[in-house]
Parts: structure tokens; sequence; C-alpha cells
């Protein structure tokens, strides 16, 4: 599974370092900017609010939603099972296969909520969202920038609290091949799986089905932190667990604000992108 990881590996830096290191904290800024504006300031919250009352229920039985999640989890193993042969039978190193294995079980949940949504329930997954690309685009790009600066204070308290009670702290192994990988070929697969394939697939997953199943049925604090934390959870990274886990509390808020799923997958691939750029220069997260 790639998403992005706050804690990586120390490579060498880049001749783009330092030019990395300044396009982050413009970044950094803008954020804290719209971070005040969209959900500190008083007329932000109260967007937040009238958008979380006007964005509908889902319309589907708890036997449907139940059937949503055992298609995913069926496909997600049936894809990875798939590929474990073709592991054993090919000489596959082990960065291969790990690639190979993250994308086999990716692409195995998509089937299985591309099947649901095509074949089962085609009118209940339907967001209705009447916005442009360009506004998707532009709400996409906000939510990023939100997300860095209450990241960056998550991640460093986060941090703080392991060290403090002598936790080790682990690179996810994806983050460690992106650091190492001299393969361009290798590189180009691992940059879409992380940028197109994982988000969209985890977005509707965890926003555009668990969330918005659960946001109207249990009080929404839940709704928000639920799904948040079975989204952090499947990256099996306790460094990183709990800045995802707020991550995936931004996206939700996203995609209830914009009543689009395309905003937080948007979202999630540039926030995968800035991390893959990040290690690539050389920046430890």
């Amino acid at each position: 599974m790639i998403c992005a990881a706050l804690e990586a590996m120390p490579v060498s830096p880049s001749p783009a370092f330092p030019f990395v290191i300044s396009f982050e904290l413009v970044l950094l800024f803008a954020g804290c900017l719209l971070l005040w504006r969209h959900g500190l300031s008083r007329a932000g919250r109260a967007r937040t609010q009238a958008s979380a009352a006007a964005m509908p229920a889902w319309d589907i039985t708890l036997p449907g939603f139940m059937l949503f999640l055992w298609l995913i989890i069926c496909g997600g193993l049936l894809g990875q099972s798939g590929v474990a042969q073709l592991c054993k039978t090919s000489a596959m190193d082990a960065t291969r296969g790990l690639l190979v294995n993250g994308g086999a079980f990716h692409g195995g949940m998509l089937l299985g909520v591309l099947f649901f949504n095509l074949l089962i329930a085609r009118k209940t997954t339907r967001s209705g969202s009447t916005l442009s690309l360009g506004r998707k685009l532009k709400s996409g790009a906000t939510a990023l920038l939100i997300a860095l600066p209450v990241l960056t204070v998550v991640g460093l308290a986060w941090q703080f609290l392991l060290s403090s009670c002598g936790v080790t702290l682990e690179e996810q192994d994806l983050i460690a091949i992106f650091a190492n990988t001299e393969s361009p070929f290798l590189l180009t697969l691992m940059i879409l799986l992380a940028v197109l394939v994982a988000p969209l697939t985890e977005e509707l997953i965890f926003r555009a089905g668990i969330f918005r199943y659960v946001r109207t049925r249990i009080p929404r604090w839940a709704a928000l932190l639920v799904p948040a934390l079975l989204f952090a959870a499947l990256h099996a990274n306790l460094a990183s667990f709990v800045p995802l886990a707020a991550l995936g509390m931004i996206f939700a808020l996203a995609y209830e604000r914009t009543g689009s799923i395309a905003v937080p997958i948007i979202a999630h691939g540039l926030f995968n992108l800035n991390t893959i750029i990040l290690i690539l220069s050389g920046v430890g997260l």
C-alpha cells in the first residue's frame, strides 16, 4: 500500500534540495492561511457545518454495505493470491515483488468497488456533484495545502510521543524503495501506483464508501474518526499511523464540503506526489 509516509529514511540531498525546501515552506504558509479561512475562522466553520447538513445520506441497507466491504476484501485478497503464484514461478527480486503485490492488492480492491458500483448499486453510489473540473482541481489543491501544516504539527507531536516512550520508528518498505531504486521503469510504475491507483482505490473505499455510509448513522465525530483510523491501519506503520488518521479526516471533510469524491482523490494524489518529491530530493520526512 502506498500513501504519504511521514517517516522516511534519510537519503543524499539532490541539487534541488534547497529549492524543494523553499517551495515546501511556501506551501506550508499558504496552507496555514487556508486552514484559518476554511477551518478555523467563524465563517469557515459555518460553511463546513452547512455543507455537512446539505450532503445527502447514502441510501443503502446494512446488507448492501456489508456486501460492499466483502467485495473489496475479496478483491484485494484474490489479487494478491493471484500474483503470489506469479512471484513463486518467476525470478522476481524483492523490490519488484513488493510493487507487484501492492499493485495487485489495490487493483483487486478497485475491481471490487467497480463491480459493486456498476452491477449492484449503480444509482446509490453517484455523488451528484455539479462541480466543474476546474473547481475540483482547485478544491483538491486546497485540501492538500490545508493538510500540510496540520500533518506537520501532528507528525512532530506523534514522533515526539513515540520517541519519549522508547518506540523505534521504522519507515514503510515502499519509502525505502523510492529512496534507493535506480531503475527508471520501476520508479515510474511506483509513482503511477502512488499518485493514481492508490488514491482512487482508497478514497472510493474509505471516503465514498465507509465514511459516506456511517456519517448519517453514528455521531459525526465518530464518522470522521473511524474510517480515518481504518485508513491509517491499512498502511501498517506505527510511525505514520496518527498523521495518516488526521489526513483521512481532512479528506473526509473535503469530500463532505464539496460533495465530490474527485476532490479527496485529487488531494490524495497530490499529497503522495509531494511526498515522493521530498523523498527523491533527499528531504528526511
